[in-house]
């Protein structure tokens, strides 16, 4: 039989963030983007979710290399974790590769992994794919679409985009999609994130003429927090900043990693005299400065929050201070933004946030754009990918007010295998798929039963009873003794705790008659009293912890 494209997402769909497509054919493999996805509300202590990649482990020896799309943390976050796992080529363009330096940097892994730096036109042969760069607009700089040559057709790949005439970096490509669209192409995977929006994504130059009103006739400070990645909004607050005559100060990790690798690739354009150190600004007079911060989606530890909080070392909000949020919050974070809105209003600060305002553009394609690149792309086979299940459904609806035929649209999930052929696209069995949580320095091993535990105590805290019993007979020594966290106080109390400590008595005394006690049985038996009482007292089901020590 002859050999079939296999087309199989690990992640990126049904969600947003982690994604990871893969591309296989005969004996190789490449792989597209390598993303992380944030925790959700319930995942207690969980720090990132990496995409499960045990099938490209398996698989490692086959893999040609890994392609990235732009430098965005859903695109690039997971591969650290990937490196440590398999070792393959990484290709990007110039400004992703430099952020993805400074993840491997941070790992240790920068003289074990080939990372090579291409321009938007190039062409990289991978096994027997030929990939080629495509420039497309977004909210990061230097962001491409991947023209796949397969031999069985032609993959056209679009990562986030969106069409903007005046950006900073060039518009985005649209002849060469063109043209791809008028030689054949096989198969579209396309950007869904913003398919619910109609008309026209705004360009990041309206962003630069709202900034310019919010510093005109202002005499306060200003703070400004934006994400970080957004080199594009970096360089127009910098240049409104310097026409107004106002110094610039950066605090935060990532944004100052973002100043640093594009100054010195060249995407950042900082007048002399303009970047201020942060711990300077107190000799600054309010009305000629400008602080960057992080902290646009009301993370714990950046450098809006602590500013909010009072936990900032060189930044106290001031009575007047503005305060301004260039960004919309992800969904899920709506939340974290609005504690931190409302404790800088606590504060005294004027806070600016309304999207009326106009400090925020998407980076994503609306459904006039997307309806452009179906139109001169043209595919045989669509697959929407980048989003939740609601926009995989509408962009496939929207796709079909193009002409497309229904049967040639497949949405798919994660670990499932679409196998291409010439003329045919068909579903081919699944891979192993999933999340993979991220804790510290534990990776995959915050698993379901781990997760569950941390609700259960989160939800109704925990009880341990403590007990010495004699190894000679049998017979307590000392306690039962009752600790408790996160249930009740235990000094207003008492009562309860008295009960409490009579209840696991018995138990004991129960489970120990007729001889020898069975250290399994005993822990059963008091934590099922325990557990009944404390259920038809308090309607509450803490966690219990029997420890049985023998002296």
């Amino acid at each position: 039989m002859a050999e079939k494209l296999k087309i199989i997402p690990l992640g990126g769909l049904n969600e947003i963030g982690k994604n990871l497509t893969v591309l296989e054919y005969g004996r190789d493999i490449i792989i597209v983007d390598c993303g992380l996805g944030f925790p959700d509300d319930d995942m207690y202590g969980v720090d990132l979710v990496i995409a499960d990649m045990t099938y490209l482990v398996k698989n490692k020896d086959r893999i040609r290399g890994m392609f990235l799309t732009h430098g965005h943390e859903d695109h690039i976050g997971g591969i650290p974790y990937a490196m440590q796992q398999f070792n393959c080529p990484i290709h990007a363009t110039r400004l992703t590769a430099g952020l993805v330096s400074l993840k491997l940097e941070e790992h240790n892994l920068q003289h074990v992994v080939h990372l090579y730096t291409h321009e938007a036109g190039e062409s990289v042969k991978a096994g027997c794919f030929t990939v080629e760069f495509i420039h497309v607009n977004h909210s990061i700089a230097d962001a491409v679409a991947f023209a796949i040559k397969t031999p069985v057709g032609v993959v056209v790949m679009t990562g986030d985009f969106k069409v903007d005439p005046t950006s900073e970096d060039g518009m985005i490509d649209l002849t060469r999609f063109g043209e791809l669209g008028k030689a054949g192409v096989l198969a579209l995977l396309c950007d869904s994130t913003n398919v619910e929006r109609q008309g026209y994504t705004p360009s990041e130059r309206t962003v630069a003429e709202s900034f310019e009103r919010q510093f005109t006739g202002c005499r306060e400070r200003i703070i400004v927090t934006t994400f970080a990645s957004n080199a594009f909004r970096l360089q127009s607050l910098i240049s409104v900043a310097h026409k107004f005559g106002r110094k610039v100060a950066v605090t935060g990790r990532s944004m100052e990693s973002i100043l640093k690798v594009s100054t010195e690739l060249g995407y950042l354009k900082i007048p002399d005299g303009t970047l201020v150190d942060i711990n300077q600004i107190k000799s600054i007079p309010k009305h000629k400065l400008v602080i960057v911060s992080t902290g646009s989606q009301g993370e714990n530890m950046s450098a809006l929050y602590r500013m909010a909080f009072s936990g900032h070392r060189q930044v106290e909000i001031q009575p007047g201070d503005r305060v301004i949020i260039s960004a919309s919050a992800i969904p899920g974070n709506e939340k974290a933004v609005g504690n931190i809105i409302n404790e800088l209003y606590r504060k005294g600060a004027d806070v600016i946030y309304d999207k009326l305002e106009g400090l925020h553009v998407s980076g994503h394609a609306c459904q006039e754009e997307l309806k452009l690149i179906h139109g001169l792309v043209r595919p045989r086979y669509f697959i929407p990918v980048h989003g939740e299940q609601r926009h995989l459904q509408a962009h496939a609806r929207l796709a079909q007010t193009m002409g497309m035929d229904p049967k040639n649209i497949f949405i798919t999930d994660i670990g499932k295998v679409l196998e291409l052929t010439r003329k045919t696209c068909k579903w081919g069995g699944t891979v192993p798929a999933g999340r993979i949580l991220v804790d510290g320095t534990s990776v995959g091993e915050v698993g379901s039963v781990v997760l569950r535990d941390r609700k259960h105590l989160a939800q109704d805290g925990m009880l341990v009873v403590v007990v010495n019993i004699s190894s000679q007979d049998g017979s307590v020594i000392s306690g039962p003794d009752i600790i408790t966290r996160g249930f009740v106080y235990v000094k207003e109390s008492e009562n309860l705790m008295d009960e409490l400590r009579v209840i696991a008595a018995h138990a004991i005394d129960r489970a120990s008659r007729g001889g020898r006690t069975d250290w399994g049985e005993l822990r059963a038996t008091i934590k099922s009293d325990l557990s009944g009482y404390l259920f038809k007292t308090t309607k509450r089901n803490p966690m219990i912890l029997p420890v049985i020590m023998e002296i």
